[in-house]
């Protein structure tokens, strides 16, 4: 006699309710799962279950139980599979969702990259600015740009992300350069989804709020609006690293550049990840480095 017998045989019975029903998901008969459920509730020298003739309920016990059970049975089952996708190769539905702009130019590509390389995957890509339940809208995974505020998610960090207050030299040859923060209020902002920038001053993060005449919550348009000399502009590297490079945009106040902070995978608390989700994750890692706009500048 093992310490695991009886227990899949009690579990089967107290989500069913009926010792038919668990037998026939079990595979076996009925008595049988009785027998096992009685040899049970003699090593704990307790009642697990009280039995009628039209149903079956849990003891007080048997409601203790049953918890620590079914922890113990999921357990169990991902240390198996765990070391059963060691080799396996990603396949089934991955559910992904992303920001729009970043999503297209960045996340997308790459991910077609994967399914060309493991043709058995079926991936389903949510693209929206808002941010998605994970748990209730049975995402896989969710890539995450600036700050992380779902704590309950485990994150990992594919690319940095580093905002840069720039404008277009056009624009600063009319208006001049600000030299400090107190000058932003006598600049036109060009402002995106939020009138608040972030900036680091004396060691401390600090948000500034910010105005203009122009407002769009699309990244790209903001650029095309500072590449125009409309104004100043606060966007993450992967927008104007190539214009800094190139002069077309100008960086200002980096003295006072706020702290970096990321793009990140994010995925559900899980003690076993599956081969699809380990291996996209890692896919996007070593792609987005690759990516002329996470280069070091010259």
């Amino acid at each position: 006699m093992t310490p695991w017998e009886g227990i899949d045989e009690f579990v089967s019975v107290a989500e069913l309710g009926q010792f038919s029903a668990a037998a026939q998901r079990l595979g076996i008969s009925s008595s049988h799962v009785s027998r096992q459920v009685a040899r049970l509730e003699d090593r704990l020298q307790t009642r697990l279950l009280y039995r009628s003739t039209r149903k079956v309920s849990l003891t007080e016990a048997g409601v203790t139980f049953l918890a620590h059970c079914q922890r113990l049975i999921d357990a169990r089952d991902e240390a198996m599979q765990a070391v059963t996708d060691l080799g396996g190769s990603p396949k089934g539905l991955l559910r992904v969702t992303c920001a729009v702009a970043y999503g297209e130019d960045f996340i997308m590509p790459l991910l077609n990259d994967f399914m060309q390389q493991h043709p058995q995957l079926k991936i389903e890509m949510t693209l929206t600015n808002q941010m998605l339940d994970l748990l209730h809208g049975s995402y896989d995974l969710a890539i995450r740009l600036g700050r992380l505020q779902d704590s309950s998610m485990i994150a990992t960090r594919l690319a940095p992300r580093r905002m840069y207050l720039c404008a277009a030299p056009s624009y600063l040859q009319r208006h001049g350069a600000p030299h400090s923060l107190s000058e932003l209020p006598r600049h036109n902002c060009l402002l995106g989804s939020s009138d608040t920038w972030h900036f680091q001053k004396g060691g401390k993060e600090t948000p500034i709020r910010v105005q203009g005449n122009w407002q769009c919550n699309s990244g790209k348009a903001v650029l095309e609006a500072a590449l125009r000399g409309f104004g100043l502009c606060q966007l993450p590297d992967y927008y104007v690293r190539e214009h800094l490079h190139r002069g077309t945009l100008r960086a200002l106040l980096s003295q006072h550049e706020p702290p970096h902070t990321g793009v990140w995978a994010l995925y559900p608390q899980q003690r076993h990840l599956s081969p699809k989700v380990r291996q996209v994750v890692a896919l996007l890692k070593e792609g987005l480095a690759r990516r002329s706009e996470y280069q070091p500048m010259e």
